[in-house]
């Protein structure tokens, strides 16, 4: 027998060791059922009699009847961590309990009932949790109802459902019969001790304690054990809407860590979604309660993965030539600053994009395939270099209105419509035509290939320098037709122009030479002239021998593009882009905002380079709880003082200096009698306007200081009301001195820039915080915000300030 010594108030005397078909049998016994036919009710018997304080605790009050305990579903969020157990939402809980009703234990086919908003399949019978829209190792799922936490423990654990039944049983038993201070024995040696209701207590075996511990009370120290999740701290998630209003895909930017908690994309998503859920109870709870508003829907997009994988080897390539010393940094910037110059390389650059753009294809597929009713509009975010990703994109997208004519569409090149039969029997070339049939090779695919690609194939030198050279002129000659209808008012590159001996400009030769190099070389239909902002490649075209970029196609128009922290200005500008045209526009996308922390290294600004003539202030983005951060409202009104102070102390020597200036009376020449009177009236005049001036001063300095003495009266107001009148007063005056200014047609004419109010500690030492602002938009509430208000603006439903 196994002894355990009770603590303070504990056991005066050893429990009796009792299993749990002893228990079971007592009872069938003292009701004349079966232990599978027994039905527990309350058996009105007292308590043993014992000296135990614990069974003390309850000795005046009647014993409850038994109730069967409500199980709640719990998860393992990792896979290789099962230590940590959060709870399914009501709604799931309930559906996954139904389910297992339904269908039992039995063997049979497996169930499988959607959860956490459809992102995740929960196997009923397996007990485990599959993510949908992502790669992630299956998470262990369990159906629990009793929970324990040890002398060290924060919160209790769930116990496995086997253990829980065990328990249930004996508690049963013990309610039924009314009789306590029963010991439960496992096969691994823990002992649990039921001596009351209230009071259950679990005891580790000597042998599973931990070996640094020597002290025998910590050794025995026992683990409380409660019975149900209403009796236990647990925060229990309220579940999300079934009714989804707007997707949005969001790019991750360098790097496999998005925070400095290094949290992947999908954990930092999963932050923003519920703090966009949070958002919508408080800022638009009216329109929730009668049913407007459902709920916004947030997947990552991660395309490091694929890029650091083995399909591309780029790992293996960059390890073997890196040196060993400061291995950590040299690993750190591998997996993550390379990112930068991978994307600046056609060739890895084609897998990143078409990476990101077959990864928001595929999850937009399976969204509406669970989703078969979802009919609202779809937005894309990036952050960082993920943004730059997503404008190129942009940029590249095809619409029907304005659809690019590259040689890979179909529609530029067909050569008068002639076959390749025709144009091998034009050149006396038809002897050629089965080999190139082999290869499928027709008109558009050919005008692909190289030299080096046809002497693949065995043709001579001569033929194939025929063919080439034919279709270079053909091409060029299509080209030079279509090519003004081809090229959009959108954003343009500075012409690098050069000139002859004779002053004749050769810009437009070089570009024709350009554009057959890359009808040699390309693998896609990206024409630089239409949009010379790929992959920051030469302004003047590709030299021989470079790759084009393919930008793939969205299967869908976005509503909306925000850009987080993101570096497009600086590369725009690196790629010699100078000016955007207010005109332009994405060709599938009418709304971008570039939403930006002031202290972050790597973003900057769009609207320079549209309107280059006024200088622009960035929108401010308000504070999520509607007004404006109290030490940037300090910061405002100490600025206001100061110049109201420099204002009085200006004006009070310029009217010193002005009395100093002036002209005595006494030096004046004498002045005859009939211009005594006219003198003395100006004098007097002169002394009036002179009392009126200083009393004026005088007014001004007391205004002024009356203003100063009242500011912390006003600091007081303005952190009870949340505002401040006299920053209200300014902002209205800001806004009544600068006039609306449409800022081009990237965001259909309203402004592009948005910048975050910095939190007052970041205020203290910008180069503190400057990473931490370039990584803080996932937690951000005000950013949250914004893209809640941008997207239900547009579906009509009016925004709630919350009440203070």
């Amino acid at each position: 027998m196994l002894h355990i010594p009770g603590e303070e108030g504990g056991l005066s005397e050893a429990a009796p060791e009792v299993n749990n078909q002893d228990l079971l049998d007592k009872l069938a016994q003292k009701t004349g059922n079966a232990p599978e036919d027994q039905v527990p009710h309350v058996v009105d018997e007292a308590s043993p009699s014992s000296t135990s304080s614990f069974e003390l605790l309850d000795m005046d009050s009647a014993p409850a009847p038994y109730r069967e305990v409500q199980p709640h579903w719990f998860f393992c969020p990792r896979g290789d961590d099962n230590t940590t157990w959060l709870p399914f939402s009501r709604d799931d809980s309930d559906k996954l309990e139904n389910a297992l009703n339904t269908v039992g234990d039995k063997e049979g086919d497996e169930v499988v009932i959607a959860v956490d908003g459809e992102r995740y399949d929960v196997h009923v019978r397996e007990r485990k949790r599959y993510a949908v829209y992502w790669e992630q190792d299956p998470t262990e799922v369990r159906r629990c109802s009793w929970f324990y936490k040890g002398d060290k423990d924060t919160k209790f654990m769930p116990y496995p459902e086997d253990f829980c039944k065990r328990l249930e049983e004996a508690y049963m038993v013990a309610v039924t019969l009314n009789e306590w201070k029963t010991k439960l024995e496992f096969p691994s040696g823990e002992t649990v001790i039921l001596h009351n209701p209230k009071l259950i207590m679990q005891y580790q075996p000597i042998g599973l304690q931990d070996e640094w511990q020597s002290s025998p009370s910590e050794q025995t120290r026992p683990r409380t054990v409660k019975r149900g999740v209403c009796n236990i701290t647990v925060e229990i998630p309220e579940g999300e809407p079934e009714k989804v209003d707007h997707l949005v895909f969001m790019v991750h930017g360098i790097g496999p860590a998005c925070d400095l908690r290094f949290r992947s994309i999908i954990q930092c998503v999963n932050d923003f979604r519920s703090a966009s859920l949070s958002l919508l109870g408080s800022h638009y709870k009216r329109a929730q309660q009668d049913g407007q508003v459902g709920r916004v829907e947030f997947l990552p997009v991660n395309w490091h993965s694929a890029l650091h994988g083995d399909a591309t080897g780029v790992d293996e390539d960059i390890q073997r030539i890196t040196l060993p010393s400061i291995s950590r940094l040299r690993h750190f910037t591998n997996d993550t600053l390379l990112d930068l110059f991978f994307y600046n390389s056609p060739t890895y650059c084609q897998t990143i994009v078409d990476t990101v753009a077959s990864e928001i294809n595929k999850l937009h597929t399976l969204f509406k395939q669970r989703h078969s009713g979802f009919n609202g509009a779809i937005s894309v975010v990036g952050h960082s270099l993920g943004s730059l990703i997503l404008f190129d994109l942009l940029t590249n997208q095809r619409n029907g209105s304005n659809a690019r004519q590259g040689v890979l569409s179909g529609e530029s090149f067909h050569m008068h419509h002639d076959t390749l039969q025709d144009t091998l029997t034009r050149l006396g070339l038809q002897q050629y035509l089965d080999t190139l049939q082999a290869e499928n090779l027709d008109l558009e695919s050919l005008a692909l290939c190289q030299d080096c690609d046809l002497k693949d194939l065995g043709i001579p030198l001569g033929p194939r320098k025929k063919l080439l050279n034919y279709v270079r002129k053909k091409w060029l000659s299509e080209d030079s037709k279509n090519r003004a209808g081809r090229l959009p008012p959108g954003i343009q590159v500075q012409p690098e122009s050069s000139s002859d001996q004779d002053g004749n400009q050769s810009s437009a030769a070089s570009k024709r030479r350009a554009h057959f190099h890359r009808a040699q070389s390309v693998t896609s239909a990206v024409e630089y002239e239409y949009f010379d902002v790929g992959i920051g490649q030469t302004n003047g075209g590709i030299a021989k021998g470079q790759v084009s970029i393919n930008y793939p196609q969205l299967a869908f128009h976005p509503q909306t593009f925000f850009a987080f922290g993101s570096p497009i200005g600086m590369f725009l500008t690196v790629r010699g882009l100078k000016h955007i045209d207010p005109k332009y526009s994405f060709p599938t996308c009418k709304s971008f905002y570039n939403i930006y922390h002031p202290f972050d290294p790597v973003a900057y600004r769009i609207e320079p380079m549209i309107v280059t003539e006024v200088d622009l202030e960035p929108m401010l983005i308000p504070h999520h709880k509607g007004r404006k951060r109290m030490h940037l409202e300090l910061k405002d009104s100490l600025t206001r003082m100061s110049m109201d102070l420099k204002n009085n102390v200006f004006g009070s020597l310029r009217t010193a200096w002005q009395s100093f200036a002036r002209i005595p009376v006494a030096a004046l020449p004498p002045l005859d009698e009939a211009n005594t009177t006219i003198e003395n009236d100006l004098q007097e005049s002169q002394a009036s306007a002179a009392v009126s001036a200083s009393a004026k001063r005088e007014e001004q300095r007391a205004d002024f200081w009356t203003k100063v003495l009242e500011w912390p009266r006003a600091l007081h107001k303005h952190n009870l009301q949340g505002t401040c009148e006299e920053a209200e007063s300014s902002e209205s005056a800001e806004q009544r001195e600068q006039p609306e200014i449409k800022v081009g047609m990237l965001n259909e004419g309203r402004r592009i820039d948005y910048v975050l109010q910095e939190k007052p500690i970041e205020s203290f030492n910008e180069y503190l915080f400057a990473i931490q602002s370039h990584l803080c938009y996932w937690e951000s509430e005000d950013t949250a915000l914004l893209l809640l208000k941008e997207i239900y603006d547009k579906l009509g439903v009016a925004f709630e300030q919350p009440q203070q």
